[in-house]
């Protein structure tokens, strides 16, 4: 969510990074969905600068409803240095929140087409929103990720399943890979468990900032209302996060 936890996950031995646009929206005092495309773009602009590892961004539904901002917020993530990032099938503010099905894949279809004029690799990533929104519809969920499939997104993401069958059953009716998202609160997936059914790539979604706030909470709460300070008996050293972020 910064360009110092960034460095932090770099230092750590991951890979690859991804953003969290909920946990950048929370550390710049904001609502998720609060942050506009060109705040959005510089912002992981600077996470792609802080490591040497591939970073791929969440970028919400692509900051509109039609297809030519989808189109124009693809290639503002190229700009960026971005390898790859994501785009939902769902908007934010009154309404029904889930795009029309016919709409959905009009959408993915038209980052497909400027991911596809790149002379280099980008992972466009499409997100079937119904159960992050109560709509627990299983096949129409499997329905929409296999659109996307079709319209050329090269992984295929539904956030909020938490029942490892439906999971098993999500993979094994598509073709590409498959994101599962760990972070949820209560929901215990292991890497083990999740590689055995297939799933190749699995993110946690904005959990490491609840984390870290959750953290700082406790500690601001222990100050406020006890007087005490035991806190600082936890967290590793200044200088431990120095050697780290180099």
């Amino acid at each position: 969510w910064d360009a110092g936890s960034a460095r932090l996950l770099a230092a750590t031995g991951f890979e690859a990074l991804a953003s969290t646009s909920v946990g950048y929206a929370f550390s710049v005092g904001r609502q998720d969905h609060g942050i506009p495309r060109d705040e959005m773009i510089a912002h992981v602009t600077s996470l792609v600068a802080a490591t040497y590892l591939p970073g791929i961004a969440d970028l919400e539904n692509g900051f509109g409803d039609d297809t030519k901002t989808v189109a124009e917020t693809i290639r503002m993530a190229v700009k960026a240095g971005l390898a790859g990032c994501s785009i939902e099938d769902s908007r934010d503010g009154p309404g029904e929140p889930i795009y029309e099905f016919g709409h959905a894949v009009d959408r993915v279809r038209a980052a497909v087409d400027v991911v596809r004029t790149l002379p280099f690799p980008f992972m466009l990533t499409a997100r079937a929103e119904n159960y992050l929104h109560g709509r627990r519809d299983l096949a129409d969920t499997i329905r929409r990720l296999q659109a996307f499939q079709e319209a050329g997104a090269n992984v295929l993401y539904a956030p909020g399943l938490t029942d490892m069958q439906e999971i098993t059953t999500m993979v094994k009716s598509v073709d590409f890979p498959v994101n599962v998202l760990a972070g949820m609160q209560g929901v215990h997936f292991n890497l083990q468990d999740l590689s055995r059914i297939g799933v190749r790539r699995v993110s946690v979604g904005g959990a490491l900032t609840r984390v870290a706030l959750g953290a700082f909470l406790r500690a601001a709460r222990e100050m406020k209302e006890f007087g005490t300070f035991t806190f600082v008996d936890e967290p590793i050293s200044s200088h431990e996060i120095s050697e780290l972020i180099g």
